[in-house]
């Protein structure tokens, strides 16, 4: 029976091979079609109607200049690679971009894969084209220390190509795009790191330019690949429940429809679902469940007028009940990104809450578009409020970070300040409204109008009351920010300011004083270890003592004259060995010590102390520092000890670390003098010991500021309140002397039993 079947059955079984082998050659030719087709520049074409006909000439020649430098090369999906430049010029083309900017898309990648390079592509397609494709290139040439190295310095290179010419990121954009709709064909190992880094880097930077479209994509491609499991579980959940809720979003769309029929207003309605994205992070941030979240579904409504955005508000209050503290104005006062539409949530059929936006056409262009926005309306002034409103400040804002931070990492970490999308909107006594990061203080708001401003703040008004600069601003704050001539910026703002911009302005100002107070130093302490020596003065810096210098520079290892007195200034050199080393080079040319001056300098009536003392006057600022163990003020005897790469410390003569550095290192020590008159208040540390009970701290601070002595800190200790307790305060005085009343005053006060100064951290004088 079996012997009978086998031929019949074989038979059946080369027909079903050769229709399965003619299905596979089917599927192959069709897949071989489709990437022809999408490898060809024909379906390109269609969407650049747009362009003149010399313009999409100069596009097809990039066409075909990619297409032959991608020649051989595939994705890894197996289709052409020529596939991707065209997808990306495809979405280039949809934000209706011009014709540089759709030759970089396509080029974008022949510099960095192909071996092309900018000078060819210079000549090809001219330098604008050029700048573009380098902007988008990553650094991959370079010898970086770690992958994070690399990756910043890339993203400062984009940045700053794209603060320069904002198209780099559009690019850039569509590029990530592409990439990311198709992430699933790129091995499963590398999906977390692409995907955090777009959520992360692109995503913020696509809602900072105003691409809503690409950041709502961005943000869920990201999800779909980083937790693939909680996308899945949405996918199905959003799903179901958009059936169960079809017939009520379809009620309230007839509803409204009618409502603007009645009152004869024509408007565009569309309906508008939250992103899983936005969904998942809502759910994590709050602990909400999914049936918790009422705001999955709203709606657009596009109206004709700007005018007519509130009219049509009055209207859906009129149709549905607002939920109270859920309306707000973006047309009034914009987002930084340029976003306007009202937003109002309203109780619809069967008490579902549904939220509505309004806005008017050219509103809903730029709330998807963005930056691109302006290209997509041929604006015509580039300079125009509207070029500003949409993102070029904070564009602008990158090249002034550049101009002060050199390095790549702290570009980037600056720049991450400002990518965060939240913002608060406060005003300026005039009236103008200024978006700031949330958590932003009062010293970003003053380094966000102008540097000189942030750079002489001292305090500020909020609302017309005095507040500390590192109050956080809220919505709707009026900021007065008060300056002074006198004040610089302070290393503690660092600690608390938000923005990037406020951050490489304060690090700035602190390396250039630094720099700046530290080779003055060295200068003075050169100079007076040269006067020891029996020269009056330092060697002027011109052309007739250059040569002078660059042999001390040789023995110094030093590159220049600047960099050696910092190094003194910082202690990295002793004055004296340098001192030394110069009087022989001088006496080399001739000039000879005088042994009047040697005397005078060297030796005087006080046992060894030189005339010759530097003298302090408080104006030091970032080159002296006054020891925390001890706290010197005008009127005590001082040391001062050259530390190592920290500048000079000033001790006071009897403290024991100050001691304890002199037995160590006593070559490091110099002499110091106060000056007559010193230019500030100096802190001090004085201990109180007070019997404890309502009041004792309000007495005595009150008996601290009738002796005109400023509390700066005050430490109450960690252990329980004691029937005596005490109280250690930092205070700033003029002198000793001012100090001596200060601490009268404390003793006259009642509940004090007494009152002493710190003066080091193992002895309290009496």
């Amino acid at each position: 029976m079996s012997k009978l079947l086998k031929p019949e059955t074989n038979a059946v079984a080369r027909g079903a091979g050769a229709a399965r082998s003619a299905a596979a050659t089917a599927a192959a030719n069709a897949a071989n079609a489709a990437n022809a087709a999408a490898a060809s520049f024909a379906g390109l074409t269609a969407k650049l109607d747009y362009l003149h006909a010399h313009d999409l000439e100069q596009v097809r020649q990039a066409y075909r200049f990619a297409d032959q430098a991608h020649l051989g090369q595939m994705r890894n999906n197996g289709e052409p690679y020529i596939t991707h430049p065209i997808a990306v010029a495809a979405q280039c083309a949809q934000w209706k971009l011009d014709a540089q900017a759709l030759m970089a898309a396509l080029l974008h990648d022949t510099l960095e894969d192909c071996g092309i390079t900018k000078v060819e592509l210079i000549e090809r397609f001219g330098p604008a084209v050029a700048e573009l494709v380098d902007g988008l290139t990553k650094l991959d040439k370079l010898e970086f220390n770690t992958r994070e190295e690399n990756q910043a310095e890339s993203f400062r290179k984009m940045l700053l190509a794209m603060a320069r010419d904002v198209r780099v990121i559009l690019v850039k954009l569509a590029d990530r795009s592409h990439n990311m709709r198709t992430l699933a064909d790129v091995p499963r190992s590398k999906w977390a790191r692409i995907s955090s880094e777009t959520l992360d880097i692109y995503a913020p930077i696509a809602y900072r330019l105003g691409l809503n479209q690409t950041y709502r994509e961005l943000q869920d491609l990201s999800f779909r690949h980083l937790l693939p499991w909680r996308y899945n579980v949405l996918v199905k959940a959003v799903a179901k429940a958009r059936g169960r809720r079809r017939d009520l979003i379809q009620k309230v769309q007839r509803e409204v429809e009618h409502a603007f029929a009645a009152i004869g207003m024509t408007v565009r309605l569309a309906g508008r679902e939250k992103t899983l994205y936005s969904i998942y992070r809502k759910m994590d941030d709050k602990h909400l469940t999914f049936a918790q979240i009422t705001d999955i579904y709203g709606f657009r409504v596009i109206v004709p007028g700007t005018v007519d955005c509130y009219t049509g508000m009055g209207v859906l209050h009129q149709l549905y009940k607002p939920v109270p503290g859920k309306f707000k104005d973006h047309i009034a006062i914009a987002k930084p990104n340029g976003y306007q539409s009202l937003h109002t949530t309203l109780v619809g059929p069967s008490g579902v809450n549904v939220e509505f936006q309004l806005r008017t056409e050219a509103m809903h262009v730029v709330a998807e578009s963005g930056v691109a926005a302006h290209w997509l309306y041929k604006a015509s002034e580039p300079d125009s409020a509207t070029a500003d409103r949409l993102g070029t400040k904070w564009l602008q804002s990158l090249l002034d970070i550049q101009d002060e931070t050199r390095d790549a990492a702290e570009f980037w970490d600056h720049v991450k300040f400002d990518l965060f999308p939240d913002a608060v909107y406060v005003f300026t006594p005039k009236s103008r409204i200024m978006a700031l990061p949330r958590g932003a203080t009062v010293v970003d708001f003053a380094y966000a109008i102008h540097s000189n401003v942030g750079d002489h703040t001292t305090g500020a008004r909020i609302n017309g009351e005095s507040a500390p600069l590192r109050t956080e601003l809220k919505n709707g704050d009026v900021v007065e920010v008060v300056t002074s001539p006198e004040s610089l910026p302070n290393p503690a703002w660092l600690s608390f300011v938000r923005t990037g911009r406020a951050r490489s302005k304060i690090r700035h100002h602190l390396k250039t004083m630094a720099h700046t107070e530290s080779e003055s130093l060295g200068e003075k302490l050169l100079s007076q270890a040269l006067r020891a020596e029996g020269i009056d003065k330092l060697p002027d810096s011109d052309a007739a003592h250059q040569a002078l210098w660059d042999r001390l520079l040789r023995f110094s290892g030093n590159k220049s004259r600047s960099e050696l007195l910092v190094d003194i200034g910082l202690g990295k050199r002793i004055a004296t060995i340098v001192a030394k080393r110069l009087l022989a080079l001088m006496v080399e040319r001739g000039e000879k010590p005088d042994p009047l001056l040697m005397t005078r300098e060297r030796f005087t009536a006080h046992d060894n102390i030189s005339q010759g003392a530097l003298i302090l006057d408080g104006s030091e600022n970032a080159s002296v520092q006054f020891a925390a163990c001890c706290r010197p003020v005008p009127g005590d005897r001082i040391l001062g000890y050259l530390g190592r790469g920290e500048g000079l410390v000033v001790h006071t003569h009897d403290c024991a670390v100050g001691q304890k550095l002199q037995h160590k290192d006593s070559e490091r020590f110099i002499t110091v003098d106060w000056s007559d008159e010193p230019v500030r208040p100096f802190e001090a540390a004085v201990q109180v010991t007070v019997v404890n009970g309502k009041g004792v701290l309000a007495r005595v601070a009150s008996a601290l500021a009738v002796a005109e002595a400023d509390i700066t800190h005050i430490d109450m200790g960690d252990e329980a309140a004691q029937e005596t307790t005490a109280l250690r305060f930092v205070i700033a005085v003029r002198d000793a002397a001012h100090l001596d009343v200060a601490l009268r005053h404390l003793r006259r006060t009642p509940s004090v039993i007494r009152a002493d100064r710190i003066v080091s951290h193992n002895h309290v004088s009496h």
